[in-house]
């Protein structure tokens, strides 16, 4: 069994943050990733640019240089890497937790290669993993996506997009462009007021003309192998189909945190139990950062305003007289 002084589960941008506060500090950490460094982004769509300027994606003040004020998917990876790599990080990945369980004084940690000892706990595990399903028939077709990486793959093809964020605008304008004959099914009765300010006027004009048609106050009621059948406000409307995109957002692994012992708010928005000066949960020691804080809410908390959280919980912990010298 390793011993560590912090276990941080997560090695998106806010968990090499947490990682970095813990190496200043000389305390045994190691961080354990499902998946490849900063998995998040490294699935996000190809050509996708952030909202955020570089410099509000910036952590632990490492200069985060773009070509342009808004840095790309490509630009961000190659930064994290960098962070990562030159500061000789301590991190796992490909490795996969199973079960957290909190004793007395200490943490047992068991991943699918290893089994840790682990003072305290930093969950920053983001959202990005479980998509918001349609629960409609036909869903678990092939043609039916969660996450967009390319446009290339449809072009000449009927394709649904489902949702009005902005993946969803952003993939309905590429493949749009790269020769895709793009349906927008949208369930509010415009697109979302969210969605990036100099991209929201280039589908709304797309749409205006008629070269993206999209249904407002609608939704998808079955898949079909040729088509799919809408809802809309003038009735049921049966459209030729070769793709779904369903872009319908994303949810945090409530279940592995409620394994774990972390409560939530009883109402719809599912909020995790945290205090929020120290980020630590109803378990003692148990921490949270980044995204995963806003439960349902995913749009509350982004890298630009959660990053903070890797220094309020290295603050909180070294008061601590476990961690006093």
């Amino acid at each position: 069994m390793i011993k560590l002084d912090v276990l941080i589960i997560g090695a998106g941008p806010i968990g090499i943050a947490c990682a970095l506060e813990c190496k200043k500090r000389n305390w045994d950490y190691a961080v354990i990733e499902k998946g490849a460094l900063t998995n998040s982004l490294f699935n996000y769509p190809l050509n996708m640019t952030f909202f955020s300027t570089s410099e509000k994606l910036e952590i632990d003040d490492v200069p985060f240089i773009s070509n342009n004020p808004k840095p790309t998917r490509n630009e961000a990876l190659e930064y994290y890497r960098r962070v990562t790599t030159s500061n000789q990080l301590k991190i796992n990945l490909y490795e996969t937790i199973i079960s957290v369980e909190k004793t007395e004084d200490h943490f047992k940690v068991t991943s699918n290669k290893k089994e840790y000892k682990a003072q305290k706990v930093i969950i920053s595990t983001g959202f990005y993993d479980i998509p918001n399903m349609l629960n409609v028939s036909g869903e678990d077709l092939p043609k039916v996506m969660h996450y967009y990486k390319e446009a290339h793959p449809f072009t000449l093809q009927d394709v649904a997009v489902i949702g009005a964020s902005n993946s969803s605008v952003d993939a309905a304008l590429e493949i749009y462009r790269k020769g895709g004959n793009v349906t927008m099914v949208i369930r509010g009765e415009s697109i979302g007021e969210r969605v990036k300010y100099w991209v929201r006027p280039d589908i709304i004009n797309r749409i205006e003309e008629g070269s993206i048609k999209a249904y407002f106050n609608s939704e998808v009621k079955e898949i079909l192998d040729d088509k799919i059948i809408i809802q809309t406000p003038n009735g049921s409307k049966t459209i030729s189909n070769d793709y779904v995109v369903a872009l319908t957002g994303y949810r945090p692994n409530f279940k592995f945190l409620a394994k774990v012992g972390v409560q939530f708010s009883e109402d719809e928005k599912h909020i995790p139990n945290y205090n929020p000066d120290t980020m630590e949960t109803n378990i003692k020691g148990l921490y949270l950062a980044g995204v995963i804080c806003g439960g349902m809410e995913t749009h509350k908390w982004f890298i630009e305003n959660s990053r903070v959280h890797a220094k309020m919980i290295a603050r909180h912990i070294e008061s601590l007289e476990i961690f006093k010298s």
